[in-house]
């Protein structure tokens, strides 16, 4: 991991059991060793926060790991959940430790694409019907809001961001400034300014976040700005 809040580290570090989506223990797995570890694969995530509430409660101090900030997309609100289940009496604390989010970090290889309104969505249909995320999608492009992308493209979903890109060409220039970042934060980080014309042509998968500019988006020594509205 390139980058990591003290508060964050010192919150692994002090943990005794780890709990984790195993992709994500193997970013920090410097910092786990001798710790006891709980990690399982992809659609998983009940299970594992199931484990890691059993073994706070049963007096241990444990550390759910998720990728980028907790409360964006993370584990913190299903941990929160589970707790909530049993009796006040024998709910372990909960603390939620904030990070560095995907579409922060993102943002600020890119430049600086966030700097007036803008909307996170998540093109994953796991949990929300793609009916709703289309149209969350066509709302914050006809509020003309920067809209930043988490879970773009995969294997198997392969058409939802060219129905993102068909949708915001409504409204917006083909020109518009798009910007897709890979592996934000971590060693294989690199970035790409497209146009909302063209971006669906890069190379786009999970480990993308992309960002498409607002009306007033535009590059600038290849970087992308949102102007927020000074006079200058």
């Amino acid at each position: 991991m390139i980058d990591m809040t003290p508060r964050a580290r010192q919150a692994i570090e002090s943990a005794e059991v780890i709990v984790g989506y195993d992709t994500y223990l193997e970013l920090i797995k410097e910092l786990v060793s001798g710790k006891a570890i709980i990690g399982t694969g992809m659609m998983q995530e009940i299970d594992r926060c199931q484990a890691a509430v059993e073994q706070a409660m049963e007096g241990k101090q444990v550390a759910v790991i998720s990728s980028g900030d907790p409360g964006i997309y993370g584990m913190a609100g299903l941990v929160l959940e589970l707790v909530a289940k049993y009796p006040e009496t024998v709910q372990p604390e909960v603390s939620v430790v904030p990070g560095i989010s995907a579409v922060g970090a993102a943002a600020s290889i890119l430049g600086a694409p966030l700097m007036h309104d803008f909307a996170i969505i998540s093109l994953s249909d796991l949990l929300t019907p793609w009916e709703v995320i289309q149209k969350r999608v066509e709302m914050a492009v006809a509020g003309d809001f920067v809209i930043a992308i988490y879970n773009p493209k995969s294997t198997r979903r392969t058409s939802q961001i060219a129905t993102v890109r068909e949708i915001a060409l409504k409204h917006r220039g083909p020109e518009t400034p798009v910007g897709i970042v890979h592996h934000a934060s971590r060693t294989k980080e690199d970035m790409k300014i497209s146009t909302l014309e063209q971006f669906t042509n890069e190379h786009i998968d999970m480990f993308s976040l992309v960002i498409i500019g607002n009306s007033q988006t535009y590059v600038a020594d290849g970087k992308m700005v949102t102007p927020r509205g000074y006079r200058l």
